[in-house]
C-alpha cells in the first residue's frame, strides 16, 4: 500500500486543533480539503479519530493515543527534508509572528520593524498583544517569538532574559504628589490606575502595599500601558510602571517620574521562543535583532 505522507501533517494539524476548520486553517487549504484528507486517514487508520459530539469533534482513544507520536514524526520529517543552506536575507520572504507586551511594541516596535525590513525587505512581521504567560501559541508555531516577565513554565519553550526594569511613577506635570518628596502616606492618599487587559482593579504594587498594611485607592484599570499614561497626562492619577520601557512614551506626553516611596523588587524582561526553531537559521538572525533591540532599551 502506498502511503500519502502529506497525511501525516494533516493528522498531526487534526489533532493538535480538534476540528476541520482549524486544522485547515492551520495548513492554509480549504475546509472542503481538510474535510476529504480526515476522510483518507479514517481510511487508512481504520478509526474515525475526530467525533462529533455536540457542536464540537472530540479524539478517539486511539487518537489520543497516537497524538505526541504523530507531532514528533511531523517535526522530524521537517527537520530531516529541510535543505541547509546559508541564509540569504536579502532574498528571504517569510512571514514572523512577534507577540510582546503593549509597552514594548510601543517603545521599540517601529525601530525592530525598519531594523528587519533594512536587512530582509522581503520579511513581514506581524505584531499582536501578549495574551499571557507562556501561551500554546509558541507550541503550535503560531507565534515566533513573545515577551513575558517571568521564565516559562514547560521544558520545550526557551527563553532569555533581557533586562530587569525597576518601576516608577508616572504624573502630569503640577500633580500634588510632584509638590513635595514622595512619602507613603501622600503615595496612599493619590488616585491610582492599573493596567489590566481583563480590567483588574490590584496588580503587584497593590500586593507590595498590601504587605505594608496599608491600601491604596485605584479608581481606574486600563488595558494597556499606553492608556494608562494618557490617563495621568489628563487626570490627577498616578500610574506605576517600568521605567525603561515607558521612558520614550512618558517623554512623549510629557510625564513627570516620581520614586516609589517603598521598594519594590524590578521587573525582569524575558523573550520566548520554542525549541523547534533552535536551528532555524532565518528565526535565530530574527531573534538575534529582537534581542538587540529591546536590550538598546535598557542601555539607554
Amino acid at each position: 500500500m502506498q502511503l500519502d505522507l502529506n497525511l501525516l501533517t494533516a493528522l498531526d494539524a487534526l489533532l493538535e486543533e480538534g476540528s476541520v476548520a482549524g486544522a485547515a486553517a492551520r495548513l492554509h487549504v480549504t475546509a472542503p480539503a481538510m474535510s476529504r484528507s480526515l476522510g483518507r486517514i479514517r481510511k487508512v487508520t481504520g478509526d474515525q479519530i475526530l467525533v462529533r459530539t455536540g457542536r464540537h469533534m472530540t479524539p478517539t482513544p486511539r487518537a489520543l493515543a497516537m497524538r505526541t507520536e504523530v507531532h514528533a514524526l511531523v517535526q522530524q520529517a521537517q527537520q530531516l527534508l529541510s535543505a541547509r543552506t546559508e541564509l540569504d536575507l536579502a532574498g528571504l520572504e517569510r512571514v514572523f509572528t512577534v507577540r510582546w507586551h503593549d509597552a514594548l511594541t510601543t517603545a521599540c516596535g517601529s525601530a525592530f520593524v525598519a531594523a528587519v525590513h533594512r536587512q530582509a525587505p522581503g520579511v513581514r512581521i506581524r505584531l499582536t498583544v501578549e495574551p499571557g504567560h507562556d501561551t500554546p501559541e509558541l507550541r503550535r508555531g503560531e507565534v515566533d517569538i513573545a515577551s513575558s516577565a517571568g521564565p516559562p513554565s514547560q521544558p520545550d519553550i526557551r527563553h532569555r532574559l533581557i533586562g530587569r526594569d525597576k518601576i516608577v511613577l508616572a504624573v502630569r506635570p503640577g500633580h500634588p504628589l510632584a509638590e513635595e518628596p514622595v512619602t507613603i502616606e501622600r503615595y496612599l492618599a493619590a488616585d491610582h490606575v492599573t493596567v489590566s487587559r481583563r480590567g483588574s482593579l490590584r496588580d503587584r504594587v497593590d500586593e507590595a502595599v498590601a504587605a505594608l498594611g496599608h491600601e491604596r485607592r485605584v479608581i481606574v484599570s486600563a488595558p494597556t500601558t499606553d492608556t494608562a499614561l494618557q490617563l495621568a497626562r489628563d487626570a490627577d492619577v498616578v500610574v506605576a510602571v517600568p521605567d525603561a520601557v515607558t521612558r520614550s512614551a512618558r517623554h512623549h506626553l510629557g510625564l513627570t517620574t516620581l520614586p516609589l516611596p517603598f521598594d519594590l523588587p524590578p521587573v525582569s524582561l524575558h523573550v520566548f521562543w520554542h525549541q523547534r526553531y533552535d536551528d532555524d537559521p532565518a528565526h535565530t538572525w530574527l531573534l538575534s535583532l529582537a534581542t538587540r533591540t529591546l536590550q538598546d532599551l535598557f542601555s539607554g
